[in-house]
């Protein structure tokens, strides 16, 4: 038996796979993806053997021989349930062909592939039936399942497509679940021999719902949090203030202030834990011009020492009425996290943010050391494209399981 197995990954990401493979016991020999920030963050996380790039435009002279598995999570905008407008004619869509590729040039025992569950009702299911067969027709025995995360102790629900195929025409493994609702009545009364109960939102991260969000590392009972910087622009979408506030009027006022100050802008930022984020409370534009939020505002106060002229109408606010759509939901607390997208995180329970970088590392089960690179939208983004790190190795662990067997 070999102590380690050779794996290449195509689309890597964030490398939320490839962590959960590697963490399993695999040797990553190439990996590739064509976002900058998505393969700085996996040089720093994971490994040095990733190439950015288009994969379109990679010979597959490139890529080394002879691996054991191949892995890849080909693009899923133009099959997910979320985009209504998907069809056979988004060039995306065919990008599975360039996985498809690699496969039959570089001969693996093993591969799996993973995509969304709308990948399954498009076309009328000839999509599914027409990636089974190019798979199959490589001398592959392929078959697929919906693996839902939340199943195997993911603290999130996220149901994905998982399809895998060996040259050996042995059964394909899939992980057996490890986690079940036991709020259901029935399930109470007669709990599942031998599973736990899923992870709730809060169990997940309610630690990290009073820790101020900041760009810097935070210590937190001797451990250092890593990327817990969140979008802010929910709370006039639920907390108004009570009063018209004139932001260039606003601005005017702290610019004066500042300057008779010891504080620079820079500062400031360094002050609050933010990057650039002071900078707009000085600024005029109407279009990146911002009023501080009330705790920014009175901690502002303390620094500058302003007088109390405007502290009534920034500060007094008033909540408005929920609106529950996909952009301005509120996280649940007290079950498992709905599934975390690339763009706009839910909003966490307080109503004052999103969830964090952090906290949706958490709910995808990256580790706490996991460190993200690029702006906040791009961390959301690498994120959100993700494998949950802990399925992806308990689906590791089954490929090795099947790997095993044919030595």
């Amino acid at each position: 038996m070999k102590t380690k197995y050779n794996l290449i990954s195509l689309f890597s990401g964030a490398g939320g796979m490839d962590l959960g493979f590697k963490q399993a016991g695999f040797n990553i020999t190439y990996a590739n993806d064509f976002d900058i920030d998505a393969v700085e963050t996996y040089k720093k996380n994971i490994d040095e053997n990733i190439v950015l790039g288009d994969i379109c435009k990679i010979s597959s002279k490139e890529i080394p021989d002879n691996p054991d598995v191949v892995i890849g999570g080909f693009p899923c905008q133009g099959f997910s349930i979320a985009n209504t407008k998907r069809n056979m004619d988004d060039e995306r869509n065919f990008l599975y062909q360039e996985l498809l590729r690699i496969i039959k040039d570089k001969q693996p025992k093993v591969f799996v592939a993973e995509n969304v569950k709308g990948l399954l009702s498009m076309e009328q299911g000839n999509i599914i039936k027409m990636i089974i067969n190019d798979f199959k027709e490589l001398g592959y025995n392929v078959t697929y399942k919906i693996l839902n995360a939340v199943d195997y102790g993911v603290p999130q629900f996220r149901e994905r497509v998982i399809i895998i195929g060996n040259r050996y025409d042995i059964k394909n493994i899939y992980p057996k679940p490890t986690h079940t609702d036991n709020t259901k009545t029935q399930q109470r009364l007669m709990p599942q021999k031998g599973l736990k109960s899923y992870i709730t939102t809060k169990e997940a991260i309610g630690y990290l719902s009073d820790v101020k969000i900041s760009y810097n590392p935070i210590k937190l009972n001797g451990k250092t949090i890593y990327n817990h910087m969140a979008s802010t622009n929910v709370s006039d979408k639920f907390w108004t203030r009570k009063h018209d506030v004139d932001q260039a009027e606003i601005c005017d006022y702290l610019k004066s202030w500042r300057n008779k100050s010891d504080w620079s802008t820079k500062k400031l930022d360094e002050h609050f834990g933010y990057k650039y984020t002071a900078g707009h409370w000085f600024r005029k534009d109407n279009n990146s011009g911002t009023i501080p939020s009330p705790e920014d505002w009175w901690e502002l106060k303390k620094l500058l020492k302003f007088d109390n002229k405007y502290d009534k109408v920034v500060t007094e606010l008033e909540e408005k009425e929920i609106v529950f759509e996909q952009s301005l939901r509120i996280t649940n607390w007290n079950r498992p996290s709905d599934t975390i997208t690339a763009t706009s995180p839910e909003i966490h329970i307080n109503k004052k943010r999103r969830l964090s970088a952090r906290e949706c590392a958490i709910l995808q089960t990256f580790p706490d050391d996991f460190i993200f690179t690029g702006s906040l939208s791009s961390m959301y983004r690498q994120i959100g494209n993700a494998v949950p790190v802990l399925l992806a190795k308990k689906i590791g662990a089954c490929i090795i399981k099947m790997l095993d067997s044919c030595v």
